[in-house]
């Protein structure tokens, strides 16, 4: 009776993941011709989910699902020649010569997002060691956050302490989670905060750095946002060169730190500043750069 029993879960189980298989193809094929939210995609889904409740691919499926209903692309016209960090679609005039600038721009219904939200939010609580799912997370409340990433910024500060504590090892599907990969990732994140160019996203910009950089003291790329962040956000020159200065000292031919102490030392009117750092870019910057920089310091000084 027992091995009857042994034999009966083995078939069951074979059975369903064969059922499971056949309707992740039924899936794929809808999805290629009619997109995440076609026409029969929901009744897939939930036939999928009798068969395979907490099955990785399903509970994606119906997030992008969701996520994908819940979207609707309108162009919007701006007065702006950047908004939300992207370029306009294009540019006219008006009647009285202003420019017009065009967008495309992404608005969620909220009932549906929430749905969304709600499916990625059991993906990761099945799969919690999943690190791309929580990006995935945070990128789609990026988009609809927008101009205020508030949410985005707890769900990567959760990620931050959740590695930091080293109590998970993350699974990236395709490649090896290493600390390097960790950090190019959440910087990212810095940069899109930066682009949004709203004083919410600078702030998240800040305090996403200032988390990162209290965890790795020596990485130049957050020293440098932080940097940035003093220098272009509030315009506090001292603060910025001292944090520009320890990005340099971890990494002397760190670009971007070198060159926007260049364009603070220009605005400031710091002569003996900018010749410090041309000479660093000089030394250190990718040719083209390093030749302007030249032509520069002899410019500056035949001044002197």
């Amino acid at each position: 009776m027992t091995a009857f029993l042994a034999i009966s879960a083995v078939t069951g189980a074979q059975n369903k993941e064969e059922e499971s298989e056949k309707l992740s193809k039924r899936y794929d094929l809808v999805v290629s011709k009619l997109g995440y939210d076609g026409v029969g995609v929901e009744t897939i889904l939930n036939e999928w989910e009798k068969v395979d409740s907490l099955n990785q691919k399903m509970l994606v499926a119906r997030y992008n699902y969701y996520l994908t209903k819940s979207q609707d692309n309108q162009v919007v016209t701006k007065d702006s020649d950047k908004y939300l960090g992207m370029n306009p679609l294009l540019s006219l005039k008006d009647s009285t010569g202003k420019s017009v600038y065009y967008y495309q721009e992404t608005f969620y219904d909220d009932s549906l997002f929430s749905m969304a939200m709600k499916s990625l939010d059991k993906v990761i609580s099945v799969y919690p060691d999943r690190v791309d799912l929580r990006f995935m997370k945070a990128a789609s409340l990026v988009s609809y956050e927008k101009d205020s990433p508030d949410m985005a910024l707890s769900v990567l500060s959760d990620i931050i302490d959740m590695d930091a504590k080293g109590t998970k090892k993350w699974e990236y599907p395709g490649q090896e989670m290493t600390g390097e990969l960790f950090r190019t990732v959440i910087q990212e994140y810095c940069q899109t905060f930066y682009l949004i160019g709203s004083m919410s996203s600078y702030e998240a910009f800040r305090k996403l750095s200032e988390k990162m950089n209290s965890i790795y003291p020596k990485d130049p790329v957050f020293l440098s946002n932080l940097g940035s962040y003093y220098f272009v956000v509030a315009k506090d020159y001292k603060t910025a060169g001292k944090y520009y200065d320890k990005a340099l000292k971890a990494n002397p031919d760190f670009y971007p730190a070198i060159s926007n102490c260049i364009l603070m030392a220009r605005r400031s009117g710091n002569l003996k500043s900018e010749r410090k750092y041309l000479k660093m870019m000089v030394e250190h910057g990718p040719e083209n750069e390093s030749k302007s920089a030249r032509i520069r310091l002899s410019a500056l000084e035949k001044k002197k």
